[in-house]
């Protein structure tokens, strides 16, 4: 079962132990949960009034202010079409894919360490669905949300820089289709996402999996064929906020695995701060990469698969690896 942390947050994990705290949270009668990582702070909603937005998304109740800098409010209830309180009490501040943004919940209870392993990744019931897992207590079933999903429709410019690349000759496209790219995203419409513009950029043969643990078992399979690594794959791009297994644990058994550890590795994730990036660094990335910027990871991949920019333009500018 999860192991519980109290109510204090900041506990010290290992990086790479496939171990990660979530702040618990309810609406209603049902528990739900988000990676601490993703969580900048707690505040109470009474303390902060909130301006009401024309035209905003259903989604949003308006504007708070925190400390001069004002965010939009997400009414979480509203967007799972759940009942609650008629007066949430806490609002979760949050910062994904570089986007400040609160979300209104009725009470937050306590933060919990647990391993990918204990995550199941959600069913399937519907496409609207907006878990993507379930962890299972002794007396309960926490649901771990998708917020990137979340945001990305209150704000479709993520998605649209998701699917944004820039237009390259002909020769490029067929010089990027000899390339064999791993991508390990748990996010069915983010991994659709990602794999269609990779393609539409060149990149034709990539291989998907929906979490750490399948592209490790993917991974595994490669090295028992008798062919040299580098001829099997080319590159993995990997989120770090799997289940089963995260990207740094996958990174950390890939750089440990002496048949594997010279393959070029990026860390594409909406968790990209400061703190993360030092984690990435210590476990040996390749690269790593903020979602939503496909354009950056794409010319990521030219230079970590083929040495240099493919692009004339880039060329000119200098590597982003410089």
């Amino acid at each position: 079962m999860a192991e519980t942390s109290g109510d204090k947050k900041g506990i010290l994990l290992e990086t790479g132990t496939n171990e990660f705290e979530i702040v618990e949270f309810n609406i209603g009668d049902v528990n739900y949960g988000i990676n601490v990582a993703k969580v900048r702070e707690v505040i109470t909603s009474a303390d902060f009034p909130v301006t009401p937005m024309p035209q905003a998304h259903p989604y949003i109740d308006g504007l708070f202010t925190l400390r001069g800098r004002s965010m939009p409010l997400v009414n979480l209830q509203r967007c799972l079409n759940v009942q609650g309180s008629e007066h949430p009490k806490n609002i979760i501040v949050t910062e994904i894919n570089n986007y400040s943004i609160g979300f209104l919940v009725d009470n937050v209870s306590r933060i919990h360490r647990i391993s990918w392993k204990e995550m199941e990744p959600a069913p399937e019931v519907g496409d609207q669905s907006r878990v993507v897992g379930i962890i299972k207590m002794e007396d309960k079933i926490v649901l771990l949300l998708d917020f990137e999903t979340v945001i990305a429709e209150i704000n479709p410019e993520i998605n649209a820089k998701l699917t944004t690349v820039e237009d390259v000759e002909e020769d490029i496209k067929t010089k990027r289709s000899k390339a064999h790219i791993v991508v390990a995203e748990d996010s069915p419409m983010l991994r659709e996402l990602l794999v269609s513009t990779l393609h539409d950029a060149g990149y034709t043969f990539v291989k998907p999996n929906g979490n750490g643990q399948e592209a490790w078992d993917y991974l595994q399979g490669l090295t028992q064929q008798d062919k040299p690594i580098e001829q099997l794959v080319s590159l993995v791009v990997t989120d770090i906020e799997m289940p089963q297994m995260d990207g740094h644990r996958l990174l950390k058994l890939i750089r440990e695995d002496e048949r594997l550890a010279a393959v070029p590795v990026i860390l594409f994730s909406s968790l990209i701060n400061e703190e993360m990036r030092l984690k990435g660094k210590s476990l040996g990335a390749s690269a790593q990469v903020s979602k939503p910027e496909i354009d950056k990871l794409i010319k990521l991949i030219d230079e970590l698969v083929f040495g240099r920019h493919l692009s004339k333009e880039d060329e000119e500018q200098g590597s982003l690896m410089k």
